[in-house]
């Protein structure tokens, strides 16, 4: 693998010179949002990296199950605020469904597909968490955020649905498979064109760093069954909740929970 120094992320950084150069050019008003892009990138990353060099050599349960911890909780905070900040104990709701979709794809990918000589092995469960959070947490937001834009748009609709007999699971039973599949939209799609359209990180970085294609491949077809499970789970439980705080215990709608 070729290594990148100091002196190749300078000149990497004559790419972003050129966006800005061409921002000016052009009046886009990006110079400075694109410098501060720039400078938390290579802070961001640049901590990233000596953090996690640390923790892979330390191999110690307590500091990857941490890492965890801290990628748990920004994920469930981010998600939670794009879905909605007004909505009362969303916060549990979230955390507690990328917590379940999570662990139940690692424990089963874990246990089944790696077996690494320790269930805690950060070169594998660090990454590996990593990408499924991120896209549960795509998924829970796209999904909630759908769910209760819909319920609250189509009040009426739901009320006639409750008067003439429904439960509160068939009255809304539309909008949450509807949310459900949008939740999980995204991956699908990745999945239709990976290798065609795209290369995703995990091959790319495979590639680059001299691995065997073949291999390569087959980590990257991993991650995607990883990532079409826990997004389905996610979008399905998250939704699940949602609907819950939308009726009171004798089934009435509430537009405004």
């Amino acid at each position: 693998m070729i290594e990148l120094g100091i002196l190749q992320i300078g000149l990497a950084l004559g790419l972003m010179a050129g966006a800005i150069a061409l921002a000016a050019w052009q009046r886009l008003d990006l110079g400075w949002t694109l410098v501060i892009a720039t400078g938390r990138t290579v802070l961001q990353l640049a901590a990233v990296g000596y953090f996690l060099a640390a923790v892979f050599a330390w191999r110690n349960p307590w500091a990857v199950l941490a890492v965890l911890g801290v990628m748990s909780a920004i994920a469930t905070v981010v998600a939670r605020n794009r879905i909605s900040k007004k909505m009362t104990r969303l916060l549990p709701l979230v955390l507690g469904s990328l917590l379940v979709s999570t662990a139940l794809t690692m424990v089963y990918t874990t246990a089944l597909v790696l077996r690494p000589e320790t269930w805690y092995e950060p070169h594998y469960v660090i990454p590996l968490t990593g990408i499924v959070l991120g896209n549960a947490m795509n998924a829970a937001s796209i999904a909630g955020d759908r769910l209760v834009s819909s319920l609250q748009q189509n009040r009426i609709e739901i009320e006639t649905h409750l008067s003439l007999g429904a439960t509160p699971e068939q009255a809304i039973a539309a909008y949450r498979r509807a949310a459900i599949k949008a939740g999980t939209i995204p991956t699908v799609n990745a999945m239709m064109v990976v290798g065609i359209v795209t290369l995703p990180g995990i091959i790319t970085g495979q590639l680059l760093s001299g691995a065997d294609p073949l291999n390569a491949a087959a980590y990257q077809m991993l991650i995607m069954f990883m990532l079409a499970f826990s997004t389905l789970v996610t979008a399905m439980l998250v939704t699940a909740g949602l609907r819950r705080r939308f009726f009171n215990a004798a089934a009435q709608f509430i537009p405004d929970p």
